[in-house]
């Protein structure tokens, strides 16, 4: 292959497509730059993103991310021309123009990082000559700049350190925290100088109560703490956290529900242990399984199991993994971009998503970055995690000996969506050939290492006779769940065996009921209320099916506990670990198909009023990929507070809008509160902002309601007026990728970058990173970006909503609604969302921004979501961009006076 400097560099924007050689630079068309991309390897940055600009998705080239994977692993880098020159010390390029002649001068510079001092050089020359025979672009060029080692390199698995068995934490000691202590503490957080808030004492000493010995069994010493943005909740609670830990011998988990907050919390424990290493040691973020590397199935991956470019990826994270600080890869030190430059290929199949791990059993068990997390959690002081994980640990994690015993539930105003998804139920034809591939492994010749049940324990069967019967009884009755085939034989009227036959019957009663004409071929559901015939006679054999299952797997597990008591000769402590591993990973299957039972058990029989059922066949654009039956608790904080609050000495539930749409009574009804014996302790700073001079809400009232042209107008107006820096927020996925595709290149002729998630080929994380690097760029999403995201200063100064975000009128949320008073429910849910997304303009006391809400439609009475002394105006879509060209164009015009035509006062009245 011919020096990469020699071919052109492909660079294409919204505004324009531009080619770069040792010549010249010069502007070109969409057809002739997918013909030079198919006829010789061109140099670009994100083939993906240009791609699908170019409207040729099978672009592909020498990538300048992939080269940087290779030569940094573990090291981040902004996915953008102005990010990569920050990380390979180059000037950015100025204009859309500059960036093709930009990426030769950065590929140069990155070639040349194997003849200096280079940190990461480590097995990278034996990484290059395994791309090379998979034919990766750049492999030549970097393997002939790379010196081959004089002797052999440690490979990754040789490499990577093992975790040491040691004795179980005590359990923590019986120790108070005063409040007083806890404000002192904080001060030393702070340090000498730091600007005072009395705020943030105040919330420091009344979060120390949470920590107080527990006076009554199942009766945890709860406290609900409100702290409006900018009192400093972070270093408030680690005050308290600190003392405790210390002086009681015992973790404290702190649960998020953003990525983002990890990562802060991250960086705000650095003032609690100051030293790198100690905070290594004290400090662990804890995730899911599915979040870590599997090295087991990056193994596999390595040797053969992944073709193509899926087998690219895997040699790139082989890289990432050896210089990896915890091994994860969703949120950790992995680059986001990485995956979404193979197009989803591999990705997945690299962690443990199936639940299949074979503990002990794993060549590589005592390097297992999913077991060394686990084990460091054991022995920290403060375990930074996230709801979901906090959940599945409390009910059924196999860490029972060191349990927490006391929480901080930052973002608490999540808590019941968490419950939610944790504590439901669904039989659906996709939950069950998971199942069915966990019990019987690969099927009809498929690649990969046999795991299915019998594999994973046929020593214990071997052992064990009535374990063995019990094994090989599971394995006949899972041939029964669906297979590989089934949606296309439900499509066809030709299901194959029970639960087929009840998937059938549930397609077909859903399509009767909930279809409706001009269907825009979206998810469908309908109540499970008054079933058919067809669908009582369906449910029968289904159950019988389901019940032959559950048998021998209960059966099972407690076979496993008589050998774990037994203890036989061969039961080493890594054979005693995976076989314990063993009965988490059964019981929690077996409990799955105990709840699949009782849904099917409502199936003409009784009405549970604890639960809320449901039909539902899942579409997307007009694709089925999933069918089956649902249930969800009616107030999921139920479960919640048995299984996580209830065995707890203490737990501190915190947000800066914990009340967000209601009252105190609707914070406690939300996280659980109702359900303990105990009455939970309120406490409420509010934000020290200046929201009357820092922000304002504009209401738009002459954007017609359903026009994707006005839609679109009104966005590019304020964000040119803005100039760039703008958050837009969207209810609908449809009307979203509308309004990019109208507004994306008029805002690049005016120099201002457009984003949007679920359009660019980026996933979310690097979206956000790619917005707060540019002040001049727009980034447009849904829900997950409501509050999820955290940018201070001038990268986010407006927040646009193209609507008020009602709840989708799902059967879940009608029945929800009707035991949490009507439309009185809806406005508490509305009020809580714009709180959050009004949340998102001002992070810091120097912010300034506007929130504009693109609906006339916006009732009156919602409007006390905002903060006391914003200013509330109705205007017309010229007065809002006149108002945001004063308040946040480039020249920064002096403020305007708001004349809120409703205030909260008015509000409130309505």
């Amino acid at each position: 292959m011919t020096a990469p400097l020699l071919h052109p560099a492909l660079h294409a924007s919204h505004g324009g497509i531009w080619l770069a050689t040792a010549e010249e630079t010069r502007q070109i068309g969409r057809s002739e730059a997918i013909r030079i991309a198919a006829d010789t390897p061109v140099l670009l940055l994100n083939a993906p993103l240009i791609g699908q600009r170019l409207g040729y998705a099978e672009l592909s080239g020498l990538d300048l991310l992939e080269l940087f994977a290779f030569l940094h692993p573990a090291r981040f880098a902004v996915p953008t021309p102005k990010g990569l020159a920050r990380a390979v010390d180059l000037s950015p390029p100025e204009r859309d123009e500059d960036v093709a002649a930009f990426l030769r001068e950065a590929a140069a510079a990155l070639i040349a990082v194997p003849d200096g001092d280079w940190a990461e050089r480590e097995g990278a020359w034996a990484a290059a000559q395994s791309l090379a025979r998979l034919r990766w672009p750049w492999a030549q060029v970097v393997a002939g700049s790379i010196r081959k080692p004089p002797t052999d390199e440690r490979w990754l698995f040789s490499k990577l350190p093992e975790w040491d068995e040691h004795a179980p934490r005590p359990a923590p000691r019986t120790v108070a925290v005063e409040p007083g202590e806890a404000e002192a503490r904080l001060i030393d957080l702070t340090g000498e100088g730091a600007e005072e808030r009395l705020g943030q004492r105040a919330y420091a000493a009344a979060a120390s109560a949470a920590f107080a010995p527990r006076a009554v069994r199942d009766s945890p010493n709860l406290v609900l703490a409100e702290a409006g943005t900018g009192i400093g909740k972070t270093l408030g609670y680690l005050a308290p956290a600190a003392i405790w830990s210390e002086r009681a011998g015992g973790a404290v988990w702190i649960s998020t529900y953003t990525k983002a907050l990890q990562r802060q919390l991250g960086r705000e424990t650095a003032r609690l242990y100051p030293d790198e290493r100690i905070r290594k040691e004290r400090v662990v973020t804890r995730k899911g399984r599915e979040n870590y590397l599997c090295l087991l199935n990056l193994e596999d991956a390595l040797q053969g199991g992944f073709q193509g470019r899926a087998a690219v990826l895997a040699h790139l994270v082989a890289r990432w993994a050896a210089f990896s600080v915890d091994g994860d890869m969703v949120g950790g030190d992995l680059p986001g971009w990485l995956p979404t430059l193979f197009r989803r290929n591999g990705p997945a199949a690299l962690t443990d998503r199936r639940g299949e791990c074979v503990y002990a059993g794993c060549p590589h068990y005592r390097k297992c970055f999913i077991e060394r997390a686990a084990r460091a959690s054991a022995d920290a002081d403060i375990v930074v995690a996230n709801h979901a994980l906090v959940m599945v640990n409390a009910a059924r994690g196999r860490e029972v000996a060191t349990r927490p015993t006391r929480y901080i539930f930052d973002e608490g105003h999540h808590l019941f969506d968490a419950a939610d998804s944790m504590f439901a139920a669904a039989l659906t034809g996709q939950e069950t050939i998971e199942l069915r591939r966990w019990i019987l492994g690969p099927e009809s010749g498929g690649r990969g290492r046999r795991r299915g049940l019998q594999a994973r324990l046929s020593d214990v069967a071997s052992y064990d006779e009535a374990g063995g019967i019990a094994i090989q009884d599971a394995i006949e009755a899972a041939r029964h769940l669906a297979s590989d085939g089934w949606l296309q034989r439900l499509a066809e009227g030709q299901p194959f065996g029970p639960i087929e036959a009840l998937l059938a019957a549930v397609r077909g009663l859903t399509y009767a009921r909930a279809e409706q004409p001009g269907d825009a071929g979206y998810g469908l559901e309908t109540e499970l209320a008054e079933p058919t015939a067809e669908l009582i006679e369906a449910a029968a054999p289904a159950a019988a099916a389901l019940d032959a299952l559950v048998r021998p797997l209960v059966t099972l597990g407690r076979r496993l506990e008589a050998v774990l008591a037994e203890a036989p000769d061969w039961m080493d402590a890594a054979a005693r670990a995976r076989v314990e591993g063993a009965i988490a990973s059964i019981g929690w299957r077996a409990e799955t198909v105990a709840a699949w039972l009782s849904l099917l058990a409502r199936v003409g029989g009784p009405v549970d009023a604890d639960f809320v059922d449901w039909l539902a066949v899942d579409r997307v654009e007009g694709r089925e990929y999933d069918v089956g039956l649902h249930r969800h608790w009616l107030d999921p904080t139920r479960p919640f507070a048995e299984i996580v609050l209830k065995p707890a000495h203490g737990a501190l539930v915190t947000s800066a809008t914990l009340t967000g749409g209601g009252d105190w009574d609707t914070a406690e009804a939300r996280v659980g509160a109702p359900h303990l014996a105990r009455a939970a302790a309120r406490f409420e700073a509010p934000s020290p902002f200046d929201y009357a001079n820092q922000a304002e809400v504009l209401i738009v009232t002459d954007v017609k309601r359903g026009d994707i042209g006005s839609l679109a107008n009104a966005y590019a107006r304020l964000i040119v007026a803005a100039g760039g820096g703008t958050l837009g927020l969207f209810t609908a996925i449809r009307r979203l990728r509308g309004v990019h595709g109208r507004i994306a290149d008029r805002l690049a002729r005016e120099g201002l970058p457009l984003h949007a998630q679920h359009v660019d080929p980026i996933d979310t994380g690097t979206l956000v990173d790619i917005f707060r690097d540019d002040a001049g760029s727009s980034l447009l999403g849904t829900d997950a970006l409501r509050d999820g995201v955290d940018v201070a200063g001038d990268s986010l100064r407006l927040v646009v909503m193209e609507g008020v975000p009602w709840p989708k009128p799902t059967v879940l949320h009608a029945a929800r609604r009707l035991a949490g008073g009507g439309s009185a429910y809806d406005d508490r849910l509305v009020r809580a969302r714009l709180a959050q997304a009004f949340g998102r303009l001002i992070r810091r006391a120097d912010d300034r921004g506007a929130f504009v809400m693109l609906s006339a439609a916006m009732p009156s009475r919602l409007l006390a979501a905002f903060p006391p002394g914003v200013g509330i105006a109705r205007v017309t879509l010229d007065e809002a961009v006149a108002r945001v060209r004063a308040r946040l164009g480039p020249l920064h015009g002096p403020t305007l006076p708001i004349t809120p035509t409703l205030g909260h006062e008015a509000a409130l009245d309505a």
